[in-house]
């Protein structure tokens, strides 16, 4: 798994991204490749921006019971999974837009550092070791980038 708070593996995850075009076509599931790149944007706007509400009480727990160890662990993600309703990406979307904001997440993440996530709170899972979000972070992108054969 690549480090997403290293500049050399965000340099490889990137050349992997500008390799992608709108006509990139997957080798599975259903999403387009623009949906694909909004899809991936979402982990990125639970840490940076306000845009999607927090979970709460039982909702919260339920999650974090059934869900945290599958986004978080080490093991890779099967072809076709569901996923939460958060990530549901519905229409086509803007492809260059969607990469760039992409790439610019990337970036800024990887210049915040491994130290800024550090026990850093997550939008459902509670506090996260940088091990876990390189591990959330990463794994969620290669897991797509490998669906559209990049």
């Amino acid at each position: 798994m690549k480090n997403i708070f290293d500049e050399n593996d965000v340099k490889q995850i990137k050349t992997r991204i500008n390799s992608l075009t709108s006509e990139t076509q997957n080798h599975w599931g259903k999403m387009s490749v623009d949906q694909m790149l909004a899809h991936v944007n979402v982990a990125y706007e639970l840490v940076y921006t306000d845009k999607h509400p927090k979970p709460k009480g039982f909702q919260k727990f339920l999650i974090k019971l059934f869900a945290k160890n599958v986004v978080v662990g080490p093991k890779p993600y099967k072809k076709n999974s569901r996923t939460a309703p958060i990530f549901l990406i519905e229409g086509q979307r803007d492809f260059e837009k969607e990469k760039k904001r992409l790439l610019d997440h990337l970036d800024k993440t990887q210049q915040l550092g491994a130290s800024h996530f550090h026990n850093k709170e997550s939008h459902a899972f509670g506090p996260l070791t940088e091990k876990e979000w390189n591990t959330l972070f990463s794994k969620h992108l290669d897991h797509h980038l490998q669906q559209f054969g990049v």
